[in-house]
């Protein structure tokens, strides 16, 4: 790409000398004898840097400079003057000057300024551009009235310091809510330390959290700091809480209530200013009821609540993140970009997604790789993701409900279960078995690739097909 200068100075002399030392840098240059004329310039020749002359007749160069960072906040402009003072490279300073040149000008000075400013240039504009990535992979996409209810919570709770509690199924895009919560909160420069609670084995999470000292259990050959401390100054996103382990919750109860942490093995507290978001799954009423999450807890972290919708909830949302998935599928992997039917696009919005966004995004990933032409089809979408639909319909049985629910699948025409179920939580397994059943079908029994289809762990898989009795024959 062409690196461009723009010279702005009322003498021919320094207009010709710079010219001629950038163009041997192969510089494309432009050249203007005013202020009002080098503003004209400046929108249609886009420069990378500006060298500007402090003293002009009409305009002066400081009164220029602070028109140019109006025109463009990201202007890098450097002054040069012949008659230069403290007070007036301050001035510039405070306008935005990159940087400033005492005239005559040396050749070697001019040359290492040009290479910093177009360097600093190029690391801004890379900065910009990961940012919009970053921006782009965690956006939260849609248009439905749930999506719009969760981006209003959002917006309330963002500016304030009250801690937050996103619920809701796995995949549908808590850690979304958490990273728009924190980049639109006043910690947005500040870090965002993720912890997954469930990742974690319990008897490690402390030190995870807290860090330790060396020495303080097998393996601490070093002092390390916790996530706790990583996060000062920003947002600490505990994902999964509902797995931490109890000693581990008195710990972050005792953070919250008082600011400090001590790392373990350590007898010292250490002051840390963290926003915890937290985030899970589960009904934690429940694991109260159970004894596995502390009540207090809850109500120290569940100040302002956000639940995200499941897709199923949300179905209209479809085709705009199907459309968001392939953009940013084709950006980042390289993929070849692909369009979707109509037909392919009712197929989608037709699947139960039990693994919601997190599943529509690898079906779609899918689809880009190993569909057949440009166009992505309702027949591979069938062939490829396969459909799950449900029903469901009550029918008084003497005081128990005949439960009928219907799975379609991949390849075939929909198998219709009858089952009995006395209670909700009967009907629940009942209701799980058969969906098991259809998945098994739809991978040919091929255990591990269903466990991959699921995101559940293959030893998981394995249970609940004991637990059911399942059988090829089935």
């Amino acid at each position: 790409m062409s690196r461009r200068v723009l010279i702005v100075d009322d003498e021919k002399g320094i207009r010709d000398a710079l010219r001629q030392v950038l163009e041997y840098e192969d510089i494309e240059v432009r050249t203007c004898v005013s202020g009002y004329e080098g503003l004209q310039a400046y929108p249609e020749f886009r420069p990378h840097l500006v060298f500007l002359d402090v003293k002009m007749q009409g305009m002066d160069g400081l009164a220029t400079l602070a028109k140019l960072r109006q025109l463009d906040a990201q202007a890098q402009v450097v002054m040069i003057s012949g008659h230069g003072t403290i007070q007036t490279a301050v001035e510039a300073t405070q306008l935005g000057a990159y940087d400033f040149l005492e005239k005559p000008l040396d050749t070697d000075r001019v040359l290492l300024t040009l290479r910093n400013a177009l360097q600093h240039v190029a690391l801004a504009s890379e900065n910009v551009r990961l940012k919009a990535e970053v921006q782009q992979q965690y956006a939260i996409v849609g248009s439905s009235k749930t999506v719009k209810q969760v981006i209003e919570r959002i917006e309330k709770v963002a500016p304030t310091a009250a801690r937050a509690l996103i619920t809701g199924e796995n995949g549908t895009g808590k850690e979304l809510v958490a990273r728009a919560i924190h980049s639109l909160s006043q910690r947005a420069n500040g870090p965002f330390v993720e912890v997954n609670c469930a990742a974690i084995p319990a008897e490690l999470i402390e030190s995870e959290l807290f860090g330790h000292v060396k020495g303080s259990f097998t393996g601490a050959v070093a002092d390390r700091p916790g996530k706790f401390e990583l996060a000062d100054g920003g947002t600490l996103f505990l994902d999964e809480i509902g797995d931490m382990s109890l000693s581990a919750q008195a710990k972050v109860l005792r953070a919250l209530q008082e600011g400090v942490i001590s790392r373990v093995g350590s007898g010292q507290t250490r002051a840390v200013d963290v926003r915890v978001i937290a985030a899970t799954n589960k009904h934690l009423e429940q694991e109260i009821a159970a004894g596995r999450f502390r009540e207090d807890l809850l109500y120290r972290l569940n100040v302002v609540p956000v639940e995200v919708p499941p897709l199923r909830a949300r179905r209209g949302d479809i085709p705009q993140l199907v459309s968001h998935f392939v953009q940013e599928l084709t950006q980042r992997t390289g993929l070849s970009a692909k369009a979707f039917d109509d037909g392919a696009l009712k197929r989608l919005a037709a699947h139960g997604w039990p693994g919601n966004i997190r599943e529509l995004r690898n079906a779609v990933e899918r689809l880009l790789i190993l569909a057949a032409g440009q166009t992505v089809t309702e027949a591979d979408v069938q062939r490829l993701v396969g459909t799950v639909t449900d029903s469901l319909t009550v029918a008084g049985d003497g005081g128990r409900g005949t439960l009928k629910y219907s799975l379609t699948v991949a390849g075939g025409s929909g198998d219709v279960l009858w089952m009995r179920a006395g209670t909700f939580e009967e009907f629940k397994q009942a209701a799980e078995r058969a969906f098991l059943v259809a998945k098994l079908k739809e991978h040919d029994w091929n255990v591990s690739e269903t466990a991959r289809t699921l995101e559940m762990p293959r030893s998981n898989l394995y249970k609940k097909i004991e637990r059911y009795g399942l059988a090829r024959e089935a």
